[in-house]
């Protein structure tokens, strides 16, 4: 039967076997591409020593920063968002007074990707120059 289908129809088979792969390979950007399993180790051990927790009940990271008041906390978080919008990559995140809770994931892949430690370092330099 692919015999009969010509271009157009096997293309079509192309295209739908692509589709199938799932939303995490279609919405992908150049750096959003899944870790290999040493770069997630490493990242993971880098992320860690840098104060994030992985959380247990899904594949996602967490860390809570802790300013000097409101305004720092929202300057940082203002600094984030700018970030997080050029990357198209936006945070789970809760604010109260001088507090921010931060979760990362990729919720198109459902689970880390090079998006998610891109953003994390950005996140880590934006609160050492608050």
């Amino acid at each position: 039967m692919a015999a009969t289908l010509g271009p157009r129809g096997l293309t079509r088979r192309w295209l739908a076997a692509l589709r199938s792969l799932g939303p995490c390979l279609a919405a992908m950007s150049a750096d959003a591409h899944l870790l290999t399993a040493e770069e997630r180790s490493q990242a993971i051990l880098d992320l860690k020593a840098a104060g994030w927790s992985k959380l247990q009940e899904r594949d996602a990271i967490y860390k809570e920063f802790s300013f000097k008041n409101f305004n720092q906390a929202f300057g940082f978080m203002s600094r984030v968002a700018l970030q997080a919008e050029k990357m198209n990559h936006h945070p789970e995140w809760f604010n109260a007074y001088n507090k921010v809770q931060i979760t990362l994931t990729s919720h198109d892949c459902g689970q880390l990707t090079k998006r998610d430690v891109k953003l994390a370092k950005f996140i880590e330099k934006a609160a050492t120059s608050v």
